[in-house]
């Protein structure tokens, strides 16, 4: 999992914050360690500050489940790039739709980033 999230940042206060965040979701989930499609999904979210604080909004832990309806949520904004990533996690977990153009364009560094390492943990 350290390939993973080398490249967030030089800081090893911030690899050690993802993992811990990663392995925190993975554990309130009861997710196993070789469902990637879930933990690509968690990975999206840990690595992002903006979705790690709204987790609740956008997964329903006792049904273990995506809250698709997440976007029509009047409780909670998601700002454009936190919407790119939410859509590629849901493809990631389940082929929601998610066009790729839309998915990557305006994606900063560090969410591009995010974005390719989750897709590269989903299919290796």
């Amino acid at each position: 999992m350290e390939d993973y999230i080398e490249w967030l940042s030089n800081d090893l206060r911030s690899r050690k914050s993802i993992d811990d965040r990663l392995e925190e979701l993975m554990e309130k989930d009861r997710t196993l360690l070789d469902d990637k499609k879930r933990k690509a999904f968690f990975f999206i979210i840990a690595g992002n500050d903006d979705l790690y604080s709204k987790v609740n909004f956008i997964y329903d832990f006792n049904e273990r489940n995506i809250k698709s309806d997440c976007f029509e949520n009047e409780n909670v904004d998601f700002c454009n790039s936190s919407n790119r990533l939410i859509k590629l996690a849901f493809n990631l977990y389940n082929s929601f739709p998610a066009d790729v153009y839309d998915t990557f364009y305006l994606l900063d560094d560090k969410n591009l980033k995010l974005a390719i390492n989750a897709i590269r943990m989903r299919f290796e």
